[in-house]
């Protein structure tokens, strides 16, 4: 059985997949070229991150496909009711890459707060000449520690986010749609390990109380923070969105930074992407990245050996 990896996958992920049985195909091939591509080496399953589209157009087009897997937790480039009706196998990895998009909302907070976003960009032009200067203007910072951080969408990566906050002395609130109280577990590197429950709450009220936003929500069909929730918000509070484009109003946040309403945000993912609003990478009270959440070595490796369990599992067994 021939297995494409169309947005790749790691070497770990290949050598499980090869003692399977399976043919690994680790290269990228153009969208408009898929349908071609698949048909014409009898692909029976194709691996996707979140630039490849498999849409009922290109599912109705290969008929030798019997599984979608998608390395990563949201599916929306993916048609996955489309895909089951007719059935092949849909699958993902929504805990394989939650503590590296933990870690990144907190490679923007410690940045944004102690302003790294901005100096990274100013010291290397002005370090020499406006070093006092620049100490001034940067030396204002904040901790961490006691402040208190809003999480909207306490699924997987929403808990790893509220560990870490934890583990740094913030308090945590957060809001889900679709559960009332999440238990954590804090695991130390002795073996020890505390427990805490968390109580969801009202959206509103996490607005009006939280100094940091962080969004960890599927694709939704439209924002769920608009200028309307960024009023409730705290005069100077930050935004974190590392989940989905689309779900943050970008004109909205770009109008509140300049009022001084919100003082800074952290961007992994755009409305556009892969080009965002020039209006957001210029802005220097913006912390950016190009949509690298689960880009670690760590989270690449786990996605790979389980997507590999998945297929060997359904597809041999």
């Amino acid at each position: 059985m021939k297995i494409l990896a169309n947005d790749g996958i790691s070497k770990s992920g290949i050598d499980a997949l090869e003692k399977g049985g399976f043919e690994v195909l680790n290269i990228k091939v153009a969208q408009n070229q898929l349908e071609n591509y698949i048909n014409e080496n009898n692909i029976d399953a194709i691996l996707v991150r979140s630039a490849t589209q498999v849409q009922q157009e290109l599912i109705d087009a290969c008929p030798s496909l019997k599984l979608i897997g998608r390395g990563g937790v949201g599916m929306d480039n993916i048609d996955v009711d489309y895909a089951i009706d007719n059935g092949l196998h849909v699958i993902n990895t929504p805990a394989a890459s939650s503590s590296s998009v933990a870690e990144l909302v907190f490679a923007h907070l410690f940045g944004m707060v102690r302003f790294l976003h901005s100096s990274n960009r100013e010291m290397p032009l002005e370090g020499d000449s406006r070093f006092a200067a620049l100490k001034k203007a940067y030396s204002q910072g904040t901790e961490l520690r006691g402040k208190t951080l809003g999480i909207i969408g306490f699924g997987k990566i929403g808990q790893e986010v509220a560990k870490i906050a934890i583990g740094l002395g913030m308090k945590v609130l957060a809001t889900d749609e679709e559960t009332v109280s999440e238990t954590i577990t804090l695991d130390f590197y002795n073996g020890q390990n505390i427990t805490f429950t968390i109580d969801t709450i009202d959206k509103d009220e996490l607005l009006k109380e939280a100094d940091f936003v962080t969004l960890h929500t599927p694709a939704q069909e439209d924002y769920i923070i608009t200028a309307s929730e960024i009023e409730k918000m705290k005069d100077g509070a930050g935004i974190i969105n590392t989940a989905r484009g689309g779900i943050l109003n970008e004109v909205d946040l770009i109008n509140a930074i300049e009022s001084g309403k919100v003082q800074f945000a952290g961007l992994d993912v755009f409305e556009n992407e892969p080009n965002p609003e020039i209006q957001l990478l210029m802005n220097p009270e913006l912390s950016l990245t190009p949509h690298i959440g689960a880009a670690t070595l760590e989270a690449q490796d786990r996605i790979g050996l389980e997507l590999a369990k998945q297929i060997i599992t359904l597809l041999k067994n």
